[in-house]
């Protein structure tokens, strides 16, 4: 792919069947249930789905083979009835819906399947063509032009006069995703759209999405195994024998898939403007829930190596630190980590560093941190450089200025002090009190089951 697909905006925007109506998201699920067959040989594949797509939101579907995900897929593209429960799409409810109603859905929709479903007979700028003589008033001749055009944004320009059985698998996918974005559809669904790719040109296919979604609020429902891109997504929805699944209880059945999908999927709330906009209350009710997502991930041992939730915890620990320091009203709020082993503190997360990693590492014996780390008292301090136990180090390197100190021990689940929360200068410029540190201990406990929770992932993975 040479450069990204260029979609200039709907000339002639299909109207909603139901313009009258209230302003809705585009894909409106609820109740949803589907079978197959008859009588003794009718089995249920669906059971009382629920969940909505908004503009411009990418969902990923995971799930074993057979769970349902494909058949969905398909009720939401119009391509089968729904049977029970209510479907609205683009405003439109399917369910009871007529034929003619449901082809004026489907033509504002871009389908990729995993199967292609090229017609070997036609070229690949034919193919392209058929989606877009679909549109009203699309002349043939711009048809050509359009199809050759997406076939080249897609690297295929010079294959676009050759037959399916003439291109590779990755080729061919190409160019039922340009087939796809010919109609500029109001909604893509994909189906396993990456199983015949390679790494780049997977990734291709989904900053592409990602560029839909963004740029003209194309909602994307993604049907996928492939882990590699869980990350685009803005939510990740577990299909399991025909149900919604949770995924906390997911991961404490042990499901590395879903522990994998719940990481990617938070990491792309983007914890750190979206902490920074909460109130105490808000933020409270946050660290509770990561804390306790924390709390059965270290139940699930076996589960300890997985990278993404990993990296949710390191990006959570910087968050939730910067968000104590603004609550706190400090200057800074610092988390060091007491590697014991090499006798030395690591400050592992610094206020200013929310959205990015520091290593400074300190003898253990040394400055307020370290004190703490070895005796577990808490430490008040109203004038840092007045304290005969106080390092500069850290200020040197760090270009900091240290006036006033309140530091608390953390404890792992076995009682010993593995980690040190510290706060350094009040913003007001007074030294720290009873209610700060009273303040800072509400919290302090939950930011070391999240350390404590990083701590194991990074031992276990070497």
């Amino acid at each position: 792919m040479t450069e990204p697909v260029t979609l200039e905006p709907r000339s002639d925007p299909a109207p909603s069947p139901t313009a009258d109506r209230a302003v809705e998201k585009p894909i409106v699920v609820r109740g949803l249930s589907h079978s197959f067959g008859r009588g003794k040989l009718r089995k249920q594949v669906l059971f009382d789905i629920d969940f909505e797509i908004g503009a411009g939101e990418i969902v990923i579907f995971t799930g074993p083979s057979g769970s349902g995900k494909t058949t969905l897929l398909t009720l939401v593209g119009a391509l089968r009835s729904a049977q029970t429960g209510s479907l609205r799409v683009l405003g439109q409810e399917l369910r009871g819906a007529r034929q003619g109603w449901l082809r004026k859905v489907r033509r504002q929709i871009g389908y990729i399947f995993q199967s292609h479903n090229l017609i070997e007979a036609l070229t690949a700028r034919d193919n392209v063509k058929m989606s877009l003589y679909v549109q009203r008033g699309r002349a043939r001749r711009g048809a050509r032009r359009k199809a050759r055009e997406l076939l080249e944004a897609v690297g295929l320009g010079e294959h676009s006069g050759k037959h399916p059985r003439q291109l590779s698998g990755g080729q061919r996918q190409w160019v039922a995703i340009a087939r796809a974005l010919a109609g500029e559809p109001r909604i893509i669904l994909a189906d396993e759209p990456t199983a015949s790719l390679d790494k780049k040109s997977g990734r291709d296919v989904v900053e592409l999405l990602q560029g839909l979604a963004r740029d003209r609020g194309v909602p994307v429902l993604l049907v996928t195994h492939d882990n590699r891109i869980l990350d685009i997504a803005d939510r990740i929805v577990h299909l399991e024998d025909g149900r919604l699944s949770d995924f906390t209880d997911a991961v404490i059945a042990g499901t590395r898939q879903l522990m994998h999908s719940l990481a990617e999927a938070k990491q792309k709330e983007n914890l750190a403007e979206r902490v920074q906009a909460m109130d105490r209350d808000e933020f409270a009710e946050l660290l509770e829930r990561f804390t306790d997502e924390s709390r059965r991930f270290l139940e699930s041992t076996r589960l300890a190596e997985d990278e993404a939730f990993e990296s949710l915890i390191d990006q959570a620990l910087r968050a939730f630190t910067f968000k104590l320091g603004q609550i706190l009203d400090a200057e800074r709020a610092s988390l060091f980590i007491v590697d014991h082993q090499n006798d030395e503190l690591w400050l592992r997360v610094a206020q200013e560093e929310a959205t990015g990693k520091v290593d400074v590492r300190i003898p253990l014996g040394s400055g307020i941190a370290g004190h703490v780390a070895q005796t577990g008292e808490v430490v008040r301090i109203d004038d840092a450089y007045a304290d005969p136990r106080f390092n500069p180090a850290v200020d040197k390197k760090t270009g900091f200025t240290t006036r006033s100190i309140l530091c608390l021990p953390i404890q792992d689940s076995s009682g010993r002090i593995f980690a040190v929360a510290q706060l350094l200068n009040r913003r007001d410029g007074e030294p720290f009190d009873d209610a700060d540190e009273a303040r800072f201990a509400e919290f302090v406990d939950s930011i070391g089951l999240l350390l404590e929770t990083w701590s194991t992932l990074t031992r276990l993975r070497g």
